[in-house]
């Protein structure tokens, strides 16, 4: 992409300030640089805005729901107003709960823990570990990665028509891939899920981010994400959706707040009765700050719109693709093909490159922060690397030392709060690397590559 368009395309909107905006940090090959953050999809940093509002509140901070005091009250207040702008903000049906967690991860883990008996589960390999590893008590069948969205749809479909006996099942899916950043045909999997008697839960924590998640519009059952990806600090997420199965099932975590009434019986044992709402499965004092925070980044994302902050995104995602299709030695890695739609996550491979190295000497000599590695995503990124399943890989702790190949990827991710210089800075990086190579030594410590001193 040449300077003058991207100059053009800057006038779409200027990006949403975020912590960390202005740090500094060293080269090892001498002097400072601002730090160019592009590991998004691990976490992204957070607004200014929702470190602003959590600030005002924190003096304020009291317990929540049992105490009878002003700041009790008030934050029992933000909690529960917390819980409504997320639902405003996923477009939840009237009868839908909000249950606010600790990730994507534990919300996924609470509603496999909320399955009813003898439910199938239908996942496909192409998903984060988060999405993939929470079903171990349940009868899963994993579904080969598609190569179209099409033919993720009819996979789905044929595996769901085959399932014996036709009890409750339920199809977990990703919005936007980890690895590939792709779109996935939610609403088309949705519907065929449900014409088969089937329910769906969307891992959107990469989706939600980037684009507007609608749970009446997408016609799923449940949808899960995480504050640390929607630009709230860590420690906080959601899992959003029907009731019943929730509702049904034994809490998630035992203790106050989860219980309504606690008796002791006349044979010394204990009788209780849990509460049937989104509170059965927020045991202990909740995370109200993390609560409030992704309120506050839901708000933030939709005053300054998404149509706007998509536009800038994907001029974001032609710079970053342009420039590495110029460059003969990477490959971009793809389920769907080039044109499919995506958000501004793009992982590649370098020819003579070990992905670990090639990640150090993008931090160590240019301070851009990439990430290397399997992400979590192990039988995906094995999948579109051609190596066979039972390769050993680790995730984010390749063992290959500099320089040797390694079971791995590079991870370049980005969002609402990344200056163009950043991504301009990193397609710069990443040619000279190749043209001239690493201007240090790099060696490999506990499994990673790290500058040598």
């Amino acid at each position: 992409m040449s300077v003058s368009t991207a100059a053009t395309d800057r006038s779409v909107c200027a990006p949403l300030p975020v912590l960390g905006r202005d740090v500094t940090v060293p080269l090892v090959t001498g002097g400072e640089v601002t730090y160019a953050a592009l590991d998004y999809a691990a976490s992204a940093p957070a607004l200014q805005r929702v470190w602003d509002d959590v600030a005002a509140y924190a003096p304020y901070y009291g317990s929540v729901h049992r105490g009878a005091g002003y700041l009790s009250q008030l934050s029992t207040d933000l909690f529960e107003n917390a819980r409504r702008t997320v639902a405003e903000f996923l477009d939840c049906r009237p009868a839908d709960q909000v249950v606010f967690t600790r990730s994507t991860t534990d919300s996924l883990n609470l509603l496999a823990r909320a399955l009813p008996a003898d439910c199938r589960v239908f996942v496909f390999e192409t998903e984060h570990h988060a999405s993939l590893l929470p079903w171990r008590d349940a009868q899963v069948t994993y579904l080969n990665a598609p190569r179209t969205p099409e033919q993720a749809v009819a996979t789905l479909e044929r595996a769901l028509a085959d399932r014996e006996p036709h009890g409750p099942a339920l199809v977990c899916v990703t919005g936007a891939s980890n690895v590939t950043g792709e779109l996935w045909p939610v609403r088309e999997l949705a519907a065929a899920a449900h014409a088969h008697g089937a329910r769906i839960v969307l891992d959107a924590a990469q989706l939600a981010p980037h684009h507007p998640v609608s749970v009446r519009d997408l016609d799923v059952d449940w949808v899960a994400f995480s504050g640390h990806k929607l630009y709230a600090p860590f420690g906080s997420g959601v899992l959003a959706g029907r009731a019943d199965w929730l509702r049904e099932a034994e809490p998630y975590l035992a203790g106050g707040g989860a219980s309504r009434r606690v008796t002791r019986r006349t044979d010394g044992g204990v009788d209780v009765e849990w509460h049937e709402g989104a509170a059965r499965h927020e045991a202990g004092s909740p995370n109200v700050i993390g609560a409030y925070a992704i309120a506050s980044a839901c708000r933030a994302l939709t005053e300054a719109g998404f149509d706007t902050l998509v536009a800038r995104e994907q001029h974001l995602i032609r710079t970053v693709r342009e420039g590495l299709a110029e460059v003969p030695e990477v490959s971009v890695l793809s389920l769907f093909g080039d044109d499919a739609p995506r958000v501004g996550v793009i992982s590649f491979v370098v020819a003579g490159w070990n992905s670990s190295h090639f990640a150090a000497a993008l931090s160590a000599e240019y301070g851009i922060g990439v990430r290397d590695g399997l992400f979590c995503a192990h039988p995906l990124v094995r999948t579109l690397l051609g190596s066979d399943p039972e390769t050993q890989g680790e995730c984010g702790a390749p063992e290959a030392a500099p320089g040797e190949k390694s079971l791995n990827a590079i991870r370049v991710s980005f969002g609402a709060g990344t200056p163009d210089e950043h991504v301009e800075r990193f397609v710069t990086a990443v040619k000279e690397l190749i043209r001239d190579g690493a201007k240090w030594q790099y060696r490999t410590e506990d499994g990673r590559c790290v500058p040598a001193v």
